[in-house]
């Protein structure tokens, strides 16, 4: 199992950023991913995820209506699209699936 995210840089507070989750090694048509997020001595916390084979996505509270989820099957990929973005989505973002994780790509959002 293989997740790598692409996309995360530096943003002012209201632009957007699209981050990418390509995954390998295992059946990504019958998967299930998840996009996470981590700042600095916090936990781990869920920010939405998607079945490939069809149900969802799903959002946590504090994204819903600013980020998307879409997948391209073609491509093994889930995009993340992040929109109105904020100070406090600052973050290192990962997706996940398999019970695994990629490195993760950092999100800062400033001024």
């Amino acid at each position: 199992v293989q997740l790598v995210e692409f996309g995360g840089g530096q943003v002012e507070p209201g632009g957007s950023l699209t981050l990418s989750c390509v995954a390998s090694g295992f059946d990504f048509s019958r998967s299930y991913i998840t996009w996470h997020r981590q700042t600095p001595g916090k936990e781990l916390r869920g920010v939405g995820s998607i079945y490939i084979a069809g149900a969802g996505p799903y959002y946590a509270d504090d994204v819903k209506d600013r980020f998307t989820i879409s997948k391209d099957t073609a491509k093994n990929t889930v995009y993340l699209e992040m929109t109105s973005l904020k100070p406090e989505d600052t973050a290192v973002y990962y997706c996940g699936a398999e019970g695994r994780r990629g490195q993760g790509t950092q999100v800062i959002v400033c001024a």
